[in-house]
């Protein structure tokens, strides 16, 4: 004979209803088949809330029962020929007369008791069975209804329910004896005390209910039917790449079951295991999928770990003082208070030191755990030898689980590294004897990140999958997202990295997906999003809470760079173009420095010097490496390179300084590239790399530009000076010309000194034939004392800054 069970989301229709009888008919051509079902999808829930409302005087409860009863009926009049439908009709309605009278009593009586609770509850499965079994008799199939409640026993124990398995196998073996239908359909869910009463196996019981019938008819095999395609290597509703298993052990899945994996009621196992009976699991609506096979090993597989998994709905009691330290039978004492409760304790971890005791238990439990211990230890707390007990809500456990976990070192080091490489704390860790289980119990907003960093460490292609949400979108940022798209498939096949964005925004609008943002058409979604909000924006990347997630910056803000802390704060690591933050004063410069370290989480500004040349990066390799910067000289402005090699003083200064802005070569306000701003903010950020402390205030400045010109408040007033200024600006460049020499905007570190100016150098200079917007830097250092390290190549330019944006985000994800 072969069991099958199929839960509610396979009957929450007519149709689905149907397309199980497909299923269960192709069953019957290989043998005689026992059917379990659960109630219609949802009718449980209602008929628990139903019991609530009744009790709370609440006549709202009749609305939910019509609608149920139109349900079932409506169910009827689908599946049954008309002529055929008297006799069900009745069933159910007496069946709903019953419950009816049942609400009625509550509602009276203004009272909800468990033993009425467990008769409610059990009705859709009854009902749902009633139906289907008259649905294969109209369809021809020698079948026969079991009522489960005459067969099945269970024992109250403190309002928990115990199954009788011994009066439960007889009442099974005798019944089958004297019966030879093809089909048999019975209720799951539902069974009787041991005085008689209707109560039921818990909720998922329907699952327990097959496995009873599997154990004690001694089949081979018992086929769970659900709505997926069996047991996940983690809840796919969750993480995204989770894949179903092919098999795994009792064990495992019994760890699985009871750490959350709701595919399988946690108890089912247990009637099976002694029998070795396998159980498979398989997806209604896709009946020819594999499925997972739960049987005695999966020694034919090689993974470390099988599974992870997750339980939300829980709350940890910590009991700590030194009256606990060296005092036989304290724990004795605590787990007593616990039992005689019959509070169930999910997760233990106590102190070498003996000094506290930490349980997680069910979030229902948590205040009854309290009472009663603070009750217990009344004595001790008067004393304060023991604090009272604490409870910690918003946490959840997450846990690895696998048979070959114990064969393997360091899974648990991979385990903790993944979790606070993202930023979660871990608040207890738990690991059984058999070490097929390391738990972890962390705050509950992380549950979604810890589940999906351990499953990309443990489960996926070695692969880093990034989040970027970015600011910014105008000439660098669209470039970067054209960069992002063209190379995504290169960076998953070379580097192993999955690159995401999650959020965008420019000065107007803001836009985010959890799943992800259309590269192909981003600038119309963007125009269709939200108003843009400095302060929004960041919550809603605290929101999406998503592991390696990077804050990209491609403004010149203030207001942007002000963020840093926040972002850096959440291990949001910060990679930005924008240089105001780490020119800004040394205090918070340093900051952000211990901020990106204490949080683990990167701060990457390469292109706040030099554009996409690896300026700044290679100057920390030689600190890193012991060297130790005695000068440094360069031109740091693309701009104005650009600017002083195109004046030739045929055309008008301004003219070039025009040419500049519409090639891109400088900020929308040009006086911040002339003024030499820029090019002393990036100076200083060389001199603090190399370990100066220094200020923006110390850079000396040499303009070249007018007070009055620097002073103007937009460019058309600027330009106008400019125009005014064309005699100065010729003098100096013939000057220049005379010599030979060129002119250059230059740079110089040395004996912690800074200067910025406009110089003419001559042509033995490497300065001399640097051309277009070149940048150059020449590292002094006492290994290159005499020939200097240089790093030289285009450092302006939207491209150019948007592949060094780029280069940072690969640097991450290469960590």
């Amino acid at each position: 004979m072969k069991v099958l069970k199929f839960g509610g989301t396979s009957l929450a229709s007519p149709e689905r209803i149907k397309l199980v009888a497909k299923t269960v008919q192709k069953h019957l051509k290989e043998d005689k088949t026992l059917v379990v079902f659960s109630a219609f999808g949802g009718v449980t829930n209602d008929l628990l809330e139903m019991a609530d409302l009744a009790s709370r005087e609440d006549l709202a409860y009749k609305d939910i029962l019509i609608k149920n009863e139109k349900r079932h009926l409506e169910a009827v009049r689908e599946l049954i020929p008309v002529n055929a439908q008297s006799s069900i009709l009745s069933k159910v309605k007496t069946e709903l007369n019953r419950l009816e009278t049942l609400y009625e009593g509550v509602y009276l009586l203004n009272e909800l008791s468990n033993k009425t609770r467990h008769v409610v509850a059990g009705f859709g499965e009854v009902l749902s069975s009633l139906i289907i079994a008259e649905y294969f008799k109209n369809l021809g199939v020698n079948s026969q209804y079991i009522d489960s409640r005459e067969l099945i026993v269970c024992k109250n124990t403190n309002e928990k329910v115990q199954v009788n398995y011994a009066q439960t196998n007889a009442n099974i073996e005798k019944y089958f004896e004297a019966k030879d239908a093809s089909l048999y359909i019975a209720p799951g869910f539902v069974s009787r005390n041991e005085q008689g009463v209707p109560s039921t196996l818990g909720r998922g019981g329907s699952d327990f209910t097959a496995a009873l019938y599997g154990a004690a008819l001694d089949v081979k095999e018992v086929l769970i039917y659900t709505d997926v395609n069996g047991m996940y290597t983690a809840n796919p509703q969750i993480v995204p790449h989770a894949y179903p298993l092919k098999d795994i052990s009792y064990q495992e899945a019994m760890e699985l079951s009871h750490f959350g994996a709701k595919v399988l009621y946690p108890p089912t196992l247990q009637p099976l295991l002694d029998k070795q009976i396998n159980i498979l699991i398989k997806n209604t609506f896709k009946p020819d999928e594999t499925g997972t096979l739960i049987s005695k090993s999966s020694e034919k597989n090689f993974r470390w770990v099988t599974g992870i998994t997750h339980i939300d709905s829980i709350k940890l009691l910590n009991i700590e003082g030194s009256g606990m330290v060296g005092i036989p039978g304290f724990s004795k004492r605590f787990f007593e208070v616990l039992f005689q409760e019959n509070i169930n304790v999910v997760l233990i971890t106590q102190a070498s030191s003996e000094h506290s005791i930490c349980i997680a238990v069910k979030d229902d439990e948590a205040e009854l755990a309290k009472e009663a211990l603070d009750e217990a230890f009344e004595v001790e707390i008067q004393y304060k030898k023991i604090k009272p007990v604490e409870i910690e809500e918003n946490v959840a456990i997450v846990a690895l689980v696998g048979d070959r976990m114990k064969s393997h070192h360091g899974l648990s080091g991979k385990m903790f590294s993944a979790l606070g490489n993202n930023n979660i704390n871990i608040r207890a860790i738990a690991q059984g004897s058999s070490e097929r289980n390391i738990s972890a119990v962390i705050s509950k907003k992380d549950v979604k990140k810890a589940l999906n960093t351990l499953h990309e460490q443990f489960f996926e292609v070695p692969s880093k999958e990034l989040n970027l949400f970015i600011t910014g979108v105008g000439n660098v940022g669209s470039k970067l997202l054209n960069q992002l798209k063209k190379q995504e498939k290169f960076l998953l096949e070379k580097l192993r990295l999955k690159v995401r964005v999650h959020g965008l925004s420019n000065s107007r609008k803001m836009l985010f997906d959890e799943n992800g943002i259309d590269l192909e058409n981003w600038e119309k979604a963007l125009e269709k999003g939200e108003k843009a909000d400095k302060a929004e924006f960041f919550k809603k990347v605290d929101e999406f809470n998503l592991r390696n997630s990077i804050f990209v910056d491609n403004t010149a803000s203030p207001d942007i760079s002000a963020w840093y802390k926040e972002y850096l704060a959440n291990s949001v690591s910060v990679v930005t173009c924008n240089k105001i933050a780490c020119a800004d004063s040394f205090e918070n410069y340093q900051e952000l420095q211990n901020l990106a370290r204490e949080y683990g989480a990167s701060f990457l500004y390469e292109t706040n010097v030099g554009a996409g040349l690896p300026i700044i990066d290679t100057l920390k390799n030689l600190v890193a490496s012991g060297d130790r910067v005695t000068k440094i000289q360069a031109v740091l402005s693309g701009s104005l390179n650009f600017v002083f090699n195109t004046y030739k003083a045929e055309d008008p200064f301004y003219k070039t300084v025009e040419m500049a802005m519409k090639e891109g070569y400088t900020e929308p306000d040009p006086k911040i590239d002339l003024s030499g701003v820029d090019v002393a903010r990036k100076i200083l950020i060389l001199a603090r790399e190399s370990g100066y402390e220094m200020e923006l205030e110390d850079i000396e400045s040499e303009d070249f530009l007018s007070k009055e010109s620097l002073a103007t408040t937009n460019n058309e007033d600027f330009f106008e000076l400019l125009k005014k200024d064309e005699p100065k600006f010729q003098e100096i460049y013939r000057s220049a010309e005379e010599k030979g020499e060129q002119l250059k905007y230059v740079a110089q570190l040395e004996d912690g000194k800074a200067v910025v100016g406009l110089q003419s150098v001559d042509s033995q200079h490497p300065f001399y034939n640097l051309s277009g917007s070149d940048n150059i830097v020449l590292f002094f250092t006492e290994r290159y004392p005499e020939q200097p390290l240089i790093v030289k190549g285009a450092g302006a330019g939207a491209e150019v800054t948007a592949s060094g944006i780029f280069a940072d985000v690969i640097r991450i994800g290469k960590k």
